[in-house]
């Protein structure tokens, strides 16, 4: 049992009293072993002797005794008129050999395995950088955090912490905090024409963890889903976590190719697509294609999980009904997600769900961390009702319009004939294409160690073979960090011209 003096754990040891051994060395060798157990580690201060006598009940001689032989061989160290602490720096003997029972335990542990489904995960690539990730020009999928309405943010904040209710701060619905799930429905049945009831609503911790939950509940280990080729690399990462095959399908200019998916996997159980901006390339898929989706979907019932990512920012007219609008047997799940209209911290998405699937997307959610944070959720539910969400999504969309324009105009005046970058009308990047000979994934790399972010094509591939290419992101550049991205990306090419010669 560990017991606390002031800021220091200490253990509490079994002493013998009626033992042979003596009750100092019975005190000296169990602070030895803590330590080298690492149950007491170097640095930390150990207890007065005092203090320690009292609670083991023994004279503060024997206490002291032990003290002294622990110091004498260097397990401890003193520091005048601060106590005594443990060594940062243990005798190199004891380090050179360690216990029997801690080279029993290197032994078990290197003996033992991860789950079949752990080692899948293990393999998996990240597609993220552990801890902060630095500001980099060019990020992708970043909104323009400088221009959110932070005032207005911290005025909901505070009213919903001062009048915080037990549904707010107790455990609740892992479906999500419901007068969220009612402004959420409302807005997606009027801006992006899903069919839904705030009941088909559930708020999860952003756009992947729908996907993991969705590859839970619908599909089991070896069975096929269709994505994308080039695609993003997360859904795939999580659905190949819970076994699933993934098959790779192209992607031409009117989206996923239905065809070429029908004959590499006609079984498949699931198709993951983005079709009102694919990611990376940022095609559309055609009408035409999305009503050859649904109906093989209907016939073997398949499920389609559409993943509308940024649909919001769409620069030209109104932004296109959703694939799941146009459902009419309850084959699509419908993915969303606040990280790229508000902001990524955030952490919360949604799931538009089928009414028969409701109940065990709900179970799967509990059980995976029960609920996002219903304060937040509150705060955005308010921040829906009042307005400031509509109005936020307006200004963005001119202003990622300005900038893409601003990119544009700065790379043909700096980079033409080495960069081919075209007009889109919707998203948050651009695709810069490259010269055939060029190896998108050295100047991607390259560009890094610069503090570029711009990651190659070639890097969202399975099979796809494609010309090379990197993504632009340009939402959060303001004028002068685009011309300074477009000038520290020229004589990245440049340089690398003048190695190739």
């Amino acid at each position: 049992m560990v017991k606390r003096y002031g800021k220091s754990p200490f253990l509490v040891l079994p002493l013998e009293t009626e033992g042979g051994k003596p009750l100092y060395r019975q005190l000296y060798e169990g602070v030895r072993q803590a330590i080298l157990s690492g149950q007491l580690r170097p640095g930390v201060r150990l207890p007065a002797t005092r203090q320690l006598a009292e609670e083991l009940k023994l004279s503060r001689t024997t206490v002291l005794i032990a003290f002294e032989q622990l110091l004498a061989e260097g397990y401890v160290e003193g520091r005048v008129g601060d106590g005594t602490y443990v060594a940062r720096t243990l005798p190199d003997e004891l380090l050179a050999n360690p216990p029997a029972h801690e080279a029993r335990g290197k032994q078990q542990a290197g003996q033992r395995r991860l789950s079949q489904r752990g080692e899948r995960i293990a393999s998996l690539p990240l597609g993220v950088t552990p801890g902060a990730i630095p500001q980099q020009l060019f990020r992708l999928g970043i909104p323009a955090l400088d221009q959110f309405p932070f005032d207005i943010w911290e005025q909901l904040a505070r009213q919903q912490y001062r009048q915080a209710k037990w549904e707010t701060l107790d455990y609740s619905d892992p479906a999500g905090y419901y007068p969220l799930r009612e402004t959420l429905a409302a807005y997606l049945r009027t801006a992006r024409a899903v069919r839904c009831t705030a009941e088909q609503v559930l708020i999860v911790s952003g756009s992947q963890q729908a996907i993991d939950l969705a590859a839970r509940v619908l599909l089991d280990p070896g069975e096929a889903a269709w994505v994308e080729d080039p695609g993003y690399p997360g859904p795939r990462g999580a659905l190949m976590s819970q076994g699933v095959r993934v098959i790779p399908v192209p992607v031409d200019r009117e989206g996923l190719e239905i065809a070429q998916g029908q004959q590499r996997a006609p079984q498949a159980r699931m198709a993951y697509v983005t079709p009102s901006h694919q990611y990376p390339l940022g095609v559309v898929m055609s009408l035409k294609r999305r009503l050859q989706l649904l109906e093989w979907a209907n016939e073997t019932g398949m499920w389609v999980l559409e993943d509308d990512y940024d649909g919001e920012f769409r620069y030209q007219g109104r932004p296109l009904a959703s694939l799941q609008g146009l459902d009419e047997n309850g084959q699509v799940i419908y993915i969303g997600t606040f990280s790229k209209v508000l902001f990524p911290a955030l952490r919360l998405g949604y799931l538009v769900v089928p009414p028969e699937l409701v109940a065990a997307f709900r179970t799967a959610r509990a059980l995976a961390d029960r609920h996002s944070p219903g304060l937040e959720q509150a705060i955005v539910a308010d921040f829906i009702a009042q307005g400031h969400f509509v109005r936020h999504i307006r200004r963005m969309r001119t202003l990622y319009a300005q900038r893409q324009q601003m990119l544009l105009a700065a790379i043909g005046r700096e980079l033409a004939g080495e960069l081919e970058v075209a007009p889109h009308e919707a998203g948050m990047h651009l695709v810069g294409w490259l010269g055939t000979e060029c190896s998108d994934q050295e100047i991607a790399q390259r560009a890094l160690k610069g503090g570029l972010h711009v990651p190659a094509l070639s890097a969202y591939t399975l099979q796809a073979r494609l010309r090379p290419g990197v993504l632009l992101g340009y939402t959060t550049m303001n004028e002068a960090e685009i011309q300074e991205g477009v000038h520290a990306l020229k004589r990245l090419l440049r340089e690398k011209e003048k190695h190739q010669r």
